[in-house]
């Protein structure tokens, strides 16, 4: 389990780096620092410069700026290298240097380090290298269905009706969309799961943006950004502690906050696929966490 601990922690931070740093490199050279030095006190060298290429690769293979050139299956080769090593290569006997002074205990027992390491890097990981992974989920549908995208980028205005000729309408752009072939997209800066972003970044209508105040904190809040990250760690947590009905009155609450949008699709059906496609993708990726925790809990 070691190893998939360094994989997810060195995908999360890199992208946590190229999310918030204002100097990459120096973000990247501080990961790389940290990681080493865990390596080094865990007697697990190998595991961290594995950790450390497939984080490379996946900066490269999961651009943050624009389409992932691979699109959706790096994820999908990272979900089982992550799942492979810690099924079939299990817990190490020996932690190294920090194995003889490292005591760590909970309500469940005491947590060994590999493992209080896989849930860190996973909790890192569901932070923003998910919001990648729903991002090119959603660029894949977008890939294969052009004109129902076309039709979706003027959903949020209700008055405008795409052309017999699915001709791409002239439309706000909201802050971080991306456009494609002429199309302008609906996904936000961070590609947060299901149409949180969206709806958190479109812009207001021109009467009700004039009347908020210039000092008003709402004004420019971008809640959407924290939803998708909340919610996976949420569905991990909940999970792991057994609380299913709880987990079940959130997804559905938030299948009924979204409602009112979604109900406006009119015959594309565009927002609800976009809305479902996100959600269930988000929720995939915190189950699959909540797995990989709990089967390195119980080997």
């Amino acid at each position: 389990m070691i190893v998939a601990g360094f994989i997810l922690l060195a995908v999360g931070s890199a992208d946590l780096v190229r999310q918030f740093a204002p100097r990459r490199w120096v973000g990247y050279l501080t990961v790389a620092v940290m990681l080493l030095l865990l390596g080094s006190v865990s007697d697990a060298l190998v595991p961290m410069v594995l950790g450390l290429v497939v984080g490379a690769l996946w900066v490269w293979c999961m651009p943050a700026e624009r389409r992932a050139p691979l699109g959706f299956w790096p994820a999908v080769l990272l979900g089982v290298l992550s799942i492979g090593s810690v099924v079939w290569l299990g817990a190490r006997t020996d932690a190294g240097l920090i194995g003889a002074v490292w005591s760590v205990r909970s309500p469940f027992g005491e947590i060994p380090f590999d493992l209080a390491l896989l849930t860190v890097g996973t909790g890192v990981f569901l932070l923003e290298s998910a919001n990648l992974v729903v991002r090119a989920a959603l660029d894949g549908e977008h890939t294969w269905r052009p004109a129902e995208l076309r039709r979706a980028a003027v959903l949020d205005s209700p008055d405008e009706q795409p052309t017999a000729s699915d001709t791409p309408v002239a439309h706000p752009v909201v802050p971080g969309a991306q456009a494609d072939d002429g199309v302008i997209g609906v996904i936000g800066e961070a590609g947060v799961g299901a149409a949180d972003t969206v709806a958190a970044e479109q812009p207001e209508p021109a009467g009700e943006a004039d009347a908020v105040p210039a000092r008003d904190p709402r004004a420019g809040f971008k809640g959407g950004r924290l939803i998708g990250p909340l919610e996976r760690i949420l569905v991990m947590l909940l999970t792991l502690a057994a609380a299913y009905p709880i987990l079940a009155a959130m997804l559905a609450a938030k299948g009924i906050v979204r409602f009112p949008e979604i109900s406006r699709d009119g015959e594309t059906g565009a927002r609800a696929e976009y809305f479902l496609v996100g959600s269930l993708v988000s929720w995939v990726i915190g189950l699959g966490a909540a797995f990989l925790v709990w089967w390195a809990a119980h080997s």
